[in-house]
């Protein structure tokens, strides 16, 4: 987990680069617009998501996200049930922004579903929770934290970790 304003940084951009891969293909994919759209449209559109999920993730959803999942009433000293809130926090935040985001593309391009707005967000957040809690729990999340420790935390100023500098000749 990050301990740092620097690694909260890495951290939430290796999530949301993650996340937003999975996520761009699974709606690209469910909505059928993978072999209607040009490779550079559906690069941009990754391109905005993620722009808009991390600056989200980093602003406004992570804020909030930690703080709720701190004041719920757990053993705080197990690190899995840390790591089950927040990771419940976040999803379910970012899910309820990043359905507002795709609502407004959705919109801008003209492929709304018939109905209300209302009734197609909520039908986009059901889609999308129903996919995105998942592939955090048991995909993104574990790897993401698994290369976050491996290759962020395991360096220290630019060295692994684990070095002994007086061993290494460097006084």
């Amino acid at each position: 987990m990050p301990t740092t304003k620097k690694e909260n940084f890495y951290f939430g951009l290796m999530m949301c680069l993650g996340m937003v891969v999975f996520m761009t293909l699974y709606n690209l994919y469910t909505n059928g617009l993978i072999g209607t759209m040009s490779l550079k449209v559906m690069l941009l559109q990754f391109i905005l998501c993620f722009i808009t999920a991390f600056v989200l993730e980093l602003c406004i959803v992570g804020p909030v996200a930690k703080k709720i999942a701190f004041s719920l009433p757990y053993d705080k000293s197990k690190k899995l049930f840390v790591i089950l809130s927040l990771s419940c926090c976040m999803v379910i935040g970012m899910v309820l922004c990043m359905s507002l985001y795709g609502l407004g593309t959705a919109y801008f391009f003209n492929s709304l579903s018939e109905g209300s707005l209302f009734k197609n967000y909520l039908s986009l957040v059901v889609k999308n929770f129903a996919f995105a809690f998942p592939l955090q729990l048991c995909i993104v999340g574990p790897l993401v934290r698994y290369l976050f420790v491996r290759f962020v935390k395991g360096t220290s100023m630019g060295m692994p970790l684990g070095k002994n500098v007086v061993n290494d000749g460097i006084r």
